[in-house]
């Protein structure tokens, strides 16, 4: 089975960028520069993203593209005991897929009802319920009463969300292709515009920019600061989420990872600082103070913003316009990470199984969607935030910690590295900064966020928020955490069980792991019968390895 190839470098680049800016660089990074200093934030997330971010982004791509797989493949490529490793991060990648279409939802659905914010411009009250109303949340756990509605609106929008997700991924990388063209440069275009009209007529425009980058040098004490400036940077690069191992894998041999790497991760830098404008600008615009922004990203999104939108001029429907326009912004936003992210899952599956690509995106995407139903209801929004928290704060930061281990002690930097700075000229990853990144940085930094959130943890008796229904705490959380890192086991136990499993076990056992291929080369008899981005099968190394008959 031929795997997918990219079209072309900018195919790439653009995909990756799609990817790494979603909806946590338009509301989570304003509000956490909000949050910590202003620039005290951003200076962070700047050290963070290159001491840390950048390396690990790499990492992720060059495996992917030397083992030709995706998440679980990688790792089994790399160590043949690590392979639950990527399980680990798919599985992740899958929960969080579920309510982040849900959350895309929520997007199409404010585009639907922006019309009313010509008709709230006296009253901020009312733009600031206009979500909670819209999607009819009760904030609460329990499926009892009206936590267990559904709106209509709410559903139509979620299979409105599947459908697009779907409709972009169907065909794998040819179709990503040809649909980042318009949803990468969407946003950006809106969000210049939206950038504009903070710049225009603006008499709070300088205590915006202000407030953003410069500054508060007493906030960089603050481990708070770090702790976020360093999940916001993983997430955000779209790391440890089994996405880049897939993207690698449908590279070229001729692409350039190092280059490539620095233009995806400065992309998400430059869209974080355009969007937190975009954010600061407007709620200066409109009087409000950054103060009253929040660092969850929900609720700057649809609970602080509509209450600036209808606050922005004495014209209902320019309101109106600019509401739309914002909320479209963040659906373009939303649907290149939510499709960057089926496209990690199916891939992992596909390349276990041996099964048909377009049927296992299809089927993968009508089980998530079934599962997206939960958060739907008026109890939904509780276990969305709880699910969000685990896989985030917990799972993530587990599985960043287990991959770097993996690299970096189990296996060989140096041959990472190698396979980075195969193609390029210009620019190559230095050894010291690669090196003591994935070997000693990462995984000491990543434990010791872990360590700071299980704290917290133990500080609210074990559990995330102690308002939540203990029930949902324990299945959204700790079930769900559970079954994530167990996946890879699971996968076994049902690999050992069935015949397909074991003919394909049978099939992994003569498969070459990266130790195996240590010399980099093949046989010019086996190089010779190649195209130009194919690498040598198992069967045609072994061929060249078999010793000839002796002619007489």
């Amino acid at each position: 089975m031929s795997r997918d190839k990219w079209s072309g470098r900018a195919t790439f680049i653009l995909a990756s960028i799609g990817s790494a800016v979603g909806l946590g660089n338009a509301w989570r990074f304003p509000g956490l520069c909000a949050k910590f200093g202003g620039g005290a934030f951003l200076m962070a997330y700047i050290i963070c993203m290159l001491i840390i971010g950048i390396p690990l982004l790499m990492m992720e791509i060059a495996i992917g593209r030397k083992s030709q797989g995706g998440a679980p493949k990688a790792m089994r490529f790399v160590n043949k005991k690590a392979e639950p490793v990527g399980w680990a991060a798919t599985a992740n990648a899958f929960v969080i897929l579920t309510y982040y279409a849900v959350v895309f939802a929520w997007c199409i659905l404010m585009c639907f009802v922006a019309y009313k914010f010509a008709t709230t411009a006296d009253t901020t009250e009312t733009a600031s319920t206009l979500w909670q109303n819209s999607i009819g949340a009760t904030f609460k756990t329990s499926f009892f009463g009206d936590g267990g509605n559904i709106k209509l609106a709410v559903l139509i929008c979620v299979g409105i969300a599947w459908a697009l997700i779907y409709g972009c991924i169907r065909n794998g990388a040819s179709q990503v292709g040809k649909v980042v063209k318009y949803t990468v440069f969407l946003p950006v275009i809106m969000l210049l515009i939206l950038a504009i009209k903070g710049f225009i007529n603006n008499p709070n425009l300088g205590e915006a920019l202000k407030a953003l980058f410069v500054p508060d040098w007493s906030a960089f004490a603050e481990p708070k600061l770090w702790v976020n400036a360093m999940g916001q940077s993983f997430y955000s690069l779209s790391v440890m989420m089994a996405i880049m191992f897939a993207y690698g894998s449908y590279l070229k041999k001729s692409a350039n990872i190092a280059a490539d790497t620095m233009i995806i991760a400065f992309s998400d830098l430059a869209i974080s600082v355009l969007s937190g404008i975009v954010l600061f600008t407007t709620m200066y615009q409109t009087g409000l103070s950054t103060s009253n922004m929040s660092d969850s990203g929900i609720a700057t999104a649809y609970i602080i913003y509509p209450t600036a939108i209808v606050n922005l001029t004495s014209v209902g429907w320019i309101n109106a316009v600019f509401g739309f326009i914002f909320y479209f912004m963040l659906c373009t936003l939303a649907i290149d990470s939510a499709f960057s992210i089926l496209e990690g899952v199916a891939a992992a599956v596909c390349d276990k199984f041996k099964l048909p690509k377009r049927k296992t995106t299809l089927y993968i995407a009508i089980i998530a969607a079934i599962i997206s139903i939960v958060y739907t209801t008026g109890a939904g929004i509780g276990y969305l935030d709880i699910v969000d928290n685990w896989t985030n704060q917990y799972t993530l930061i587990i599985i960043g910690v287990l991959e770097t281990i993996v690299v970096g002690w189990l296996f060989n930097t140096n041959k990472v590295l190698t396979e980075i700075n195969k193609n390029t000229k210009k620019f190559k990853m230095p050894k010291w900064w690669f090196n003591i990144s994935i070997k000693f940085i990462a995984p000491a930094a990543l434990t010791f966020l872990f360590i700071w959130q299980f704290v917290v943890l133990i500080q609210n008796g074990f559990r995330y928020n102690t308002d939540y229904n203990l029930a949902a705490e324990i299945i959204a959380g700790w079930v769900v955490t559970i079954l994530v890192f167990a996946s890879g086991f699971i996968i076994k136990l049902i690999m050992k069980r069935t015949k397909r499993g074991i003919m394909i076990q049978e099939m992994e056992k003569t498969e070459l792991t990266w130790n195996d291929m240590a010399d980099e080369t093949y046989p010019d008899e086996v190089l010779a019968n190649l195209e130009p981005d194919m690498e040598p099968t198992v069967e045609e190394v072994k061929l060249e390895e078999t010793p000839k008959p002796i002619e007489e």
